[in-house]
């Protein structure tokens, strides 16, 4: 029972309006969430791009190649259960924020770190009125508590299935700010992800390029492109604009 795999059983996936957002069908069966709760989509657009995945796969079911899907199953299962504790963690990051952390040398990466993350700083203190303090090496850097306060609050404004999104451009980035940033279209996903990786950049300059440490990196970056497209997919449109 161990090598058993779903295989695909439907021979079209379809959505439907239902009451408190979307569903998709594989021809009558409602699609659910791991944990059997029923996968009740928030947009138009997200369920489309669910039944997308599940129309793309042929012979045996590969989770792997549905991120849309796995998102909302997070939102679903994961998330809307333990909200307040996802909340929590997540804002704790902004008392560790990578950006705040910064070398003590070389003189160049001292300076490629004030060009590449003072902007965003800045712009949380004048976007988000969260000035939040930097400091050198890693010894812990004290932030106000009305600061972090005014952080917790942006992240528990998130819906569960946009902080599911929140998450992972969190966690992957090691950045509440740079991940505010991209709900916000302060950055795009790519350029969050670059300022992310300005130290890891910087050893690869000087000590060139780890083959399996760039794999590793490559997946983290879908990933992180992944979590911002599902943030996108999760807005209303007739709130947005879109």
């Amino acid at each position: 029972m161990s090598d058993w795999k779903a295989k695909r059983f439907w021979n079209e996936a379809t959505t439907a309006p239902v009451t408190g957002g979307y569903v998709v069908r594989l021809d009558e069966r409602l699609v659910k969430t791991p944990a059997t709760a029923d996968l009740v989509l928030p947009t138009p657009a997200m369920a489309e791009a669910v039944a997308t995945e599940w129309d793309a796969q042929e012979g045996q079911i590969d989770p792997r190649t549905m991120p849309v899907t796995r998102g909302a199953n997070a939102a679903i299962d994961k998330v809307r259960p333990q909200r307040d504790e996802v909340i929590a963690m997540l804002a704790e990051y902004g008392d560790s924020d990578l950006l705040c952390y910064r070398a003590a040398g070389p003189a160049r990466l001292i300076a490629l770190q004030l060009e590449s993350w003072d902007p965003l700083l800045d712009w949380a203190a004048e976007t988000l009125n969260a000035r939040l303090w930097v400091g050198e090496g890693v010894m812990h850097v004290e932030q106000d508590a009305d600061v972090l306060q005014r952080l917790t609050d942006e992240v528990a404004a998130f819906d569960n299935f946009a902080l599911a999104a929140a998450h992972d451009l969190i966690s992957l980035s090691g950045s509440l700010i740079l991940a505010l940033a991209v709900t916000r279209d302060r950055l795009t996903p790519q350029e969050a992800w670059t300022l992310s990786r300005v130290d890891e950049d910087w050893q690869i300059t000087q000590w060139g390029e780890d083959e399996e440490a760039t794999a590793h990196a490559l997946i983290k970056q879908k990933a992180f492109s992944d979590a911002a497209r599902f943030y996108r997919l999760s807005l209303d449109s007739s709130k947005t604009g879109a």
